[in-house]
């Protein structure tokens, strides 16, 4: 079983950056694949990015690429996501989750573990 623990969410200003975490609970983290989702309000839970185990492999959703990058450490037992150029479309509740689905899946369904959530405003 994987416990995840969101943190890095917070207020900024349009163009600003910030960069979240996803600590994970377990011994077997590295054989996870991590997706990012985010929910804005009155929406659906909608896919950001994911990352295989070795972080080779990397999907981003349309909106992100070139914004967004994801990585892993798996010393660390830890997923980021570095966001750059938000803008307040961004603004939304981020979860991660965790899957032994391959490949990396990008819908929410097929993630078996989730955190809490860290909220991200994106003031304009």
């Amino acid at each position: 079983q994987v416990q995840l623990v969101e943190s890095g969410g917070g207020l900024v200003q349009a163009g600003g950056s910030l960069r979240l975490s996803c600590l994970a609970s377990g011994r077997t983290f590295n054989r996870y694949i991590v997706g990012w989702f985010r929910r804005a309000p009155g929406k659906e839970r909608e896919f950001v990015s994911g990352i295989g185990w070795s972080a080779g492999t990397t999907y981003y959703a349309e909106f992100v690429k070139g914004r967004f990058t994801i990585s892993r450490d798996n010393a660390k037992n830890t997923v980021y996501l570095q966001m750059n150029s938000l803008g307040p479309e961004d603004t939304a509740v981020y979860y991660c989750g965790a899957t032994l689905r391959v490949p990396v899946p990008q819908t929410y369904r097929e993630y078996d573990y989730w955190g809490q959530g860290t909220q991200v405003t994106v003031s304009s």
